[in-house]
């Protein structure tokens, strides 16, 4: 059932996804109709800890030329990776460009945004394969619980990055054992090709100069190969092993309810979610569904903006309460 928003709050309101490869943005007016969406390039909060502030500082100029072609939003909500806490820099970063006090803005993690638009809290089970990887549920009285997410470094089994870095690893342990093997590997010209060379020096700059988006998407490379090298494929199922790992989890922790398997990593061969599906009981019901956290911000943004109260939700894209 849709809400009824006021006349007076004919208002838009911004949602922001940032996320590791890119960060979407959507408006929303009081029909709860999304009027315009777009992106630009994708970054982590984590970044605020460092140098790359300024980098995610320019991000969200772009991000606020782009939003405010289309309109001027009086409420923004973001659903970032690396929510922590630089959130009051960051929500500056965000609200200034923009022409908005921080007041303005409601800040929280970009799992829970992606789950809302597939779920009502206590409906199912989220596992996204973006750059990493992370399964969520949210019960019904609003607490999100997670599993994995924990970074490249640590984890984040099945997402492009761990794709990518397995990958490295699988090839530059070949060329220890027997140097040239490249050349016979699909997989590796393929990512030779994405690092701009086939010596280590092109990968190292590539894999520790770049981005977390940068190293998640060599995955693309051990796709295109997968239906020509026996390696890529494994890699491949290896990864809808790990994502079926994080369904479990939930269900172990929380009993059965339906899985969703969303994020570009999820899609990058029929292999991934096949594996993951096949991991899975019977019983529980597992879909691969697109997601469109940004729409679900500017929901939660808009939400917040008329200020209805109620649930502690808006609707799902489904119009669902």
């Amino acid at each position: 059932m849709q809400q009824d928003f006021p006349e007076q709050n004919a208002l838009l309101a911004l949602g922001i996804d940032a996320g590791g490869t890119e960060t979407r943005w959507a408006l929303i007016g009081p029909s709860t109709e999304i009027i315009a969406e777009g992106h630009v390039e994708g970054f982590s909060a984590l970044e605020l800890q460092g140098p790359g502030r300024a980098h995610v500082a320019a991000i969200l100029e772009d991000l606020a030329r782009a939003v405010q072609a289309m309109g001027q939003p009086a409420r923004v909500h973001a659903g970032l990776t690396g929510f922590g806490e630089a959130s009051a820099d960051l929500a500056e970063l965000i609200t200034r460009p923009l022409g908005l006090s921080v007041a303005a803005i409601t800040l929280g993690s970009d799992i829970e945004t992606a789950y809302l638009d597939l779920f009502t809290p206590g409906q199912g089970y989220l596992v996204y394969a973006g750059t990493g990887s992370v399964a969520a549920f949210i019960e019904e009285g609003g607490i999100l619980h997670r599993a994995g997410g924990r970074g490249g470094l640590i984890d984040d089994g099945g997402g492009g990055y761990w794709i990518a870095r397995e990958a490295l690893r699988h090839i530059w342990r070949a060329e220890d054992e027997r140097p040239g093997s490249w050349h016979d590997s699909a997989m590796a010209q393929e990512l030779f090709a994405l690092v701009g060379g086939t010596d280590w020096a092109h990968t190292r700059q590539h894999v520790y100069s770049g981005t977390r988006g940068d190293m998640g998407r060599l995955a693309l490379a051990v796709a295109r190969a997968a239906d020509r090298d026996p390696a890529a494929k494994g890699i491949l199922r290896a990864a809808g092993n790990e994502l079926a790992r994080l369904a479990l989890a939930m269900i172990g922790r929380y009993g059965p309810r339906p899985v969703a398997l969303s994020g570009r990593a999820a899609t990058l061969h029929p292999l991934i979610a096949e594996t993951m599906r096949a991991e899975l009981p019977a019983s529980v019901p597992c879909a691969l569904r697109p997601c469109h956290g940004h729409h679900a911000a500017a929901r939660l943004a808009l939400h917040a903006l008329c200020a209805t109260g109620g649930a502690p939700y808006p609707p799902t894209r489904d119009g669902e309460p």
